[in-house]
């Protein structure tokens, strides 16, 4: 099971410390991967889900451990090229990223190769897949 912490957080929502590095680098530290809202706008990166929050290089965006939600059309392309994991979604049912792995929207229908997104806020009778992000990760590492 991969286990991927949802903007940093692992015992709960924190919209103070949400796409921040300490945060994601505490999560990460801890052995979890860590999914981040990525922008791009005048030749930098940013992490934030509605706006830019903090300027990040790109060499924090190429862990194999960060999963890059391109929040922005920019953003997609810069992290096509630079080979940054990442993906694209919106509310599509379920999206592939750039390694191959099937984000499921959540409460969609699971698929054994999905990556469960924010169980929390669906009704999942049982989870199983290939992978979980949640704002609870600790939870369900347990």
């Amino acid at each position: 099971m991969i286990y991927i912490s949802h903007r940093g957080n692992i015992s709960g929502p924190n919209e103070k410390f949400e796409n921040k590095i300490d945060y994601i680098q505490n999560a990460l530290d801890k052995g979890y991967d860590v999914e981040v809202d990525v922008r791009f706008e005048n030749d930098s990166f940013f992490l934030g889900h509605d706006y830019n929050q903090v300027e990040v290089n790109k060499n924090f965006l190429l862990n194999k451990k960060i999963w890059c939600h391109a929040k922005t059309k920019d953003a997609l392309s810069a992290l096509e090229k630079i080979k940054a994991h990442h993906f694209w979604h919106q509310e599509d049912d379920y999206t592939i990223t750039s390694k191959g792995f099937i984000w499921t929207y959540p409460g969609k229908s699971l698929l054994t190769s999905s990556i469960c997104v924010l169980p929390e806020i669906a009704n999942y009778k049982e989870i199983n897949c290939l992978g979980i992000c949640s704002d609870y990760i600790e939870r369900y590492k347990k």
